[in-house]
């Protein structure tokens, strides 16, 4: 009887708190929303916050999520630029082309009906090669690009197996990977726990150079071609690059790209939801951690918000943020390339002289380089060697409409470590280049239009076993961490992916009740009123209140 009279007089102010639906069922009260703040709008903060906003309304959770970005543009390094400032002819000045088992790319640009298209170009001429190794001093490989028989018969003569083994080792490396995206791996909380389970651990922990070697690459395969596919991709040699970026490089199956540029991908990403609202050109200038675990966000005019999670999709050695108190966790401080990217255009194709070959021969439309046997691989990560160069490739055919009559030109890019002058240029286009044309470009010059940009595009992926904690405390997320374990836009992406769904989860794990032990104090929480109990008490048989607070 005591029992029924305190469960009657305690629970009626509760019961008061509660709507009660026509059918006699407790409604549950309106859930306040979930306010998360993402800072930076590449690839993966955009991922971030579409796959944040998707899981959260799977799970009937709110949300509120603002994506602040210091740039004008959303796509972070992968963008476009126009060449001869002509809206109608974009060049990708940054990330240039996702491959057939980038899943998230892939999976958006269908969702979004983005037009992808096979990254082949248009060959200038009939006959020109697709692409050739140099070393800087000639040419050790060339592929035709027409027969794909005859390119692998000239491979098999040169290198033996080692194609075909370098070829395996790649897609086992591939499998591996492709464990993260799925359960029981995916999500991970720890992307070092992440890679020893994925079976990584080997692959990461060595260069490309101790893999291939390992594996029964020969030297002359790695050295000439797959070196030339890390130089190109990561401005880095093989000596260096550990073993997993290496496989990397060489999975280039079904390349493709967005027709218009590639950051429309994340740009539909942040457009996809009115949960989602992007804030371009604001920096962020502290983070400010508040005693009951939501997050104070001050941009640089001094706008303050409350979040209750804070992602930062960015690397956090290139901010200028202050984070108070300091997180529990700091990434670590780890070097990027510092890439020069030289968009220009010309009417005259690449001199063949400047790369060792006889007068008339055709320059292969893509160029890519590894070092001389002369040269090791060294210890500088800025071994460029003796080309002077990481590659130098035809991107597109346009017409120049500067001009009173238009011409049709080339346009090239150029990865280098230092930047491209006049002298470099003259060189390979066996045409007198000024001074002038090659900072600004002159229409009727030898380059008509030239685009100079420096990215710190990629960290120097060194063999590593560890890599930065995702949590670096309580609501406050990492993503750039991956960057050390792969650099690309798809594992950017689904980093982003990764955090959204652990943050989901911690919402829903937060909102169960735990099972209670013996001995432990329940509590039950209204709107007026709140109380204690204590478990039964078996020698008495009732409960008791402890507290009453209305």
């Amino acid at each position: 009887m005591l029992l029924n009279t305190l469960a009657v007089s305690l629970l009626l102010p509760l019961s008061q708190a509660l709507r009660s639906s026509g059918n006699g069922v407790l409604a549950e009260p309106e859930m306040a929303p979930k306010r998360v703040a993402i800072i930076g709008a590449g690839a993966a903060g955009s991922s971030a916050a579409y796959h944040l906003s998707q899981s959260a309304q799977d799970a009937g959770i709110p949300t509120q999520i603002h994506v602040f970005e210091r740039s004008s543009h959303i796509g972070g390094r992968c963008t476009t630029v126009h060449a001869w400032s002509d809206p109608k002819q974009p060049v990708e000045l940054g990330a240039s082309i996702f491959v057939e088992v980038n899943h998230i790319l892939v999976s958006a640009s269908k969702t979004f009906n983005l037009t992808t298209a096979a990254h082949e170009l248009e060959k200038p001429r009939e006959g020109t090669p697709e692409l050739g190794v140099w070393n800087g001093k000639e040419f050790v490989f060339i592929s035709s690009g027409d027969n794909g028989w005859w390119d692998l018969a000239k491979l098999l003569w040169r290198y033996g197996y080692s194609p075909i083994k370098t070829n395996g080792l790649m897609k086992s490396t591939v499998a591996r990977f492709l464990k993260m995206y799925e359960k029981p791996l995916f999500p991970w909380s720890s992307l070092s726990e992440a890679v020893q389970e994925a079976g990584l651990l080997e692959v990461t922990g060595v260069t490309g150079e101790q893999f291939l070697k390992e594996k029964g690459v020969s030297d002359k395969f790695a050295t000439e071609i797959v070196q030339a596919s890390t130089r190109v991709n990561y401005a880095q040699n093989l000596g260096l690059i550990h073993g997993l970026e290496t496989m990397v490089c060489m999975a280039a199956n079904g390349a493709m790209s967005i027709t218009g540029g590639n950051w429309q991908i994340f740009s539909r990403m942040l457009h996809s939801s009115s949960a989602i609202s992007t804030h371009l050109n604001t920096t962020i200038a502290q983070i400010s951690k508040q005693p009951d675990n939501t997050y104070n966000l001050t941009t640089s005019s001094g706008e303050v918000s409350t979040f209750d999670d804070i992602v930062l999709a960015a690397p956090l050695q290139s901010s200028s943020l202050v984070i108070e108190p300091q997180p529990k966790h700091t990434p670590d401080q780890i070097p990027y390339v510092k890439l020069h990217v030289t968009l220009f255009a010309s009417p005259f194709k690449l001199d063949p002289a400047a790369f060792g070959m006889k007068d008339g021969s055709e320059v292969p439309q893509y160029v890519l380089t590894t070092l001389p046997p002369s040269e090791s691989h060294g210890s500088d990560p800025n071994g460029c060697g003796s080309p002077g160069f990481f590659s130098v490739s035809i991107v597109g055919n346009g017409v120049n409409p500067l001009l009173p009559e238009p011409r049709p030109e080339i346009v090239y890019k150029i990865f280098s470590p230092h930047r491209i002058n006049s002298t470099f240029l003259s060189n390979i286009l066996g045409r007198k280049v000024t001074d002038d044309e090659a900072e600004d470009g002159d229409p009727n010059g030898a380059v008509s239009w030239i685009y100079h940009k420096v990215w710190h595009s990629y960290p120097y992926e060194f063999p590593r076993v560890t890599f930065d904690e995702i949590k670096l405390d309580e609501g406050l997320w990492y993503t750039s961490g991956i960057e050390s374990f792969i650099s690309t836009m798809e594992t950017s992406a689904l980093m982003g992916k990764n955090v959204a769904q652990l943050i989901v989860d911690e919402w829903t794990s937060a909102g169960e009740p735990e099972p209670k032990q013996d001995g432990e104090t329940l509590k039950v929480q209204g709107d007026d009123a709140a109380w204690q109990f204590k478990p039964l008490d078996n020698a008495q048989g009732q409960q008791k209140p402890l507290k009453a607070k209305l």
